[in-house]
């Protein structure tokens, strides 16, 4: 078994969730008490979130990309950046070590490609949904991305910063998020790519009609097969 290194704490409640994830699907591979194999490095939410706001993306850079480092150091055989925004610089990272990483959006893509959809709706935060970083791996395998208009962007953008980060999951955010995933389907999206690691906390796909791909669990499965090669 490889050793997963996981850059987390962005935010700390999606990072439980990875943790577990992880945990869960290797112990479903292996049986037994076996668990993966991890090494954290957690960063501190509030910095980084403070420099995507002032758009600081050189220092997200040298911090995440630090973090990389000393995980690599430290025994990891691959990186997993806990969050989809930051891998707008997962290039960065990836040339600072020498282990691959494993970018959500590519793999995110692969999932979306095997259930044959090619147009789906992209939620997040505003710089997943509105930079090309993420949307640009999904044209790569021919999916093209359908997002909110502006007022639903900041409903969004605002719900993941204020409540979601903060492990708040209020029934009336819950139905907005739907009542856009609605919206978005009536535009033709097939599917909803949810593209923040707390999103998942907040729908599952019991809750909606058209599927959603999550994108906490893609990760930590694409890591895992990683892992157990």
């Amino acid at each position: 078994m490889k050793t997963i290194g996981l850059i987390g704490g962005i935010s700390w409640i999606s990072t439980i969730e990875y943790y577990r994830l992880l945990n869960q699907m290797v112990n479903e591979r292996l049986g037994g008490v076996s668990a993966a194999k991890i090494i954290l490095y957690s960063l501190n939410f509030a910095e980084i979130k403070e420099l995507t706001e002032a758009g600081d993306w050189l220092q997200i850079e040298r911090l995440v990309s630090g973090a990389a480092k000393k995980i690599e150091d430290a025994g990891a055989s691959c990186l997993m950046i806990g969050a989809n925004t930051m891998h707008k610089i997962a290039d960065e990272v990836q040339s600072a070590i020498s282990i691959p990483l494993i970018h959500v959006a590519e793999e995110t893509a692969k999932e979306i490609v095997k259930h044959r959809q090619t147009t789906v709706a992209l939620l997040g935060t505003k710089y997943t949904m509105q930079l090309d970083f993420y949307t640009k791996k999904l044209a790569a395998k021919n999916i093209s991305t359908i997002i909110p208009g502006e007022e639903d962007i900041e409903f969004i953008n605002n719900s993941i910063y204020t409540e979601l980060g903060r492990g708040q999951f209020l029934p009336a955010t819950k139905e907005r998020f739907l009542r856009i995933i609605d919206k978005l389907a009536l535009q033709g999206a097939e599917g909803a790519i949810l593209g923040c690691t707390e999103i998942p906390l907040l729908l599952s796909q019991d809750d909606c009609p058209i599927r959603l791909y999550d994108t906490t669990q893609i990760h930590s499965r694409a890591a895992v097969e990683f892992g157990l090669q």
